[in-house]
């Protein structure tokens, strides 16, 4: 009786180990190349292979990252950038999800706005920046302004896509069961579209990061861009790369985010495809 206990006892521990095995392969495969540029980026300074004073080695710009972190500096310098970032984002996703599932329910709307959406879509955030900041002002409103124009399109045109590409064979069976519009639309246009519109929430993301760093580096006297810009101008080379890190793990923070929203969001479209 007591071996027979033992042995069930021992499957989860083994079926632990085993779990923590595969994932630690998993992620030396994942990372083998990123720790091979890491190596790369520290070994050519140090060999000669290019010049220490524009591209110092990869430790010298982790302690400068690691300097910038415990003085303090660098969280005031991103506490700025996150601030504007998910201010222009959020105001984005408020302004362009209802819009966007307005136009591509209506096909009325969308007659009528095709014009203004296939010119604006096709306009660089970032061309129109000095439009923003000679309409605005260089403070704060024409950085959360420019951000909040560049997240926009994404969201407004996939959640447009999302609403005209739902499955008809659904549509038609929610008729089928005289659903009326209002549900039709909730309980199966709106769920359906959910993936395509995190496609363009996550696009947004990552072009508010860029886009706001690059209104930083142009007028303003706090943020990541802002750091790079005045690092530059002083010559503090290793601090400057330190900027560019901090701004490559801002910007994998917000995607795994929205991944994992995106995952709790969809969880029943994963689950009927299951």
């Amino acid at each position: 009786m007591e071996t027979a206990k033992s042995v069930p006892a021992s499957l989860p521990a083994r079926n632990l180990k085993v779990a923590l095995v595969a994932g630690l392969r998993k992620l030396v495969r994942q990372s083998i190349v990123l720790i091979g540029l890491f190596l790369l980026w520290e070994a050519a300074p140090r060999l000669g292979l290019v010049d220490p004073a524009f591209l110092p080695p990869f430790t010298e710009v982790v302690r400068s990252l690691v300097h910038l972190i415990t003085s303090g500096e660098l969280l005031q310098h991103f506490s700025a950038s996150i601030v504007r970032s998910l201010t222009g984002f959020l105001l984005a996703l408020i302004v362009a999800i209802p819009l966007g599932l307005i136009i591509g329910w209506y096909p009325a709307a969308r007659e009528l706005l095709n014009p203004i959406l296939e010119l604006f879509r096709n306009t660089a955030a970032l061309a129109l920046l000095p439009v923003f900041m000679l309409l605005l002002g260089i403070g704060e409103t024409s950085k959360i302004a420019i951000v909040l124009f560049a997240c926009a399109w994404p969201i407004l045109l996939n959640t447009i896509a999302a609403v005209g590409n739902v499955d008809p064979l659904l549509i038609k069976s929610a008729k089928s069961m005289k659903l009326s519009s209002s549900k039709l639309f909730l309980k199966v246009i709106l769920p359906a579209s959910v993936p395509t519109i995190f496609t363009g929430i996550r696009m947004a993301g990552t072009g508010a990061i860029l886009v706001l760093i690059a209104a930083e580096m142009v007028g303003a006297k706090e943020g990541l861009g802002y750091l790079i810009t005045y690092s530059q101008y002083n010559f503090e080379i290793p601090k400057m790369y330190a900027g560019i890190l901090a701004i490559s793990l801002l910007g994998l923070i917000i995607n795994y985010g929205l991944v994992s929203l995106e995952r709790k969001l969809s969880k029943w479209n994963t689950q009927t495809n299951g």
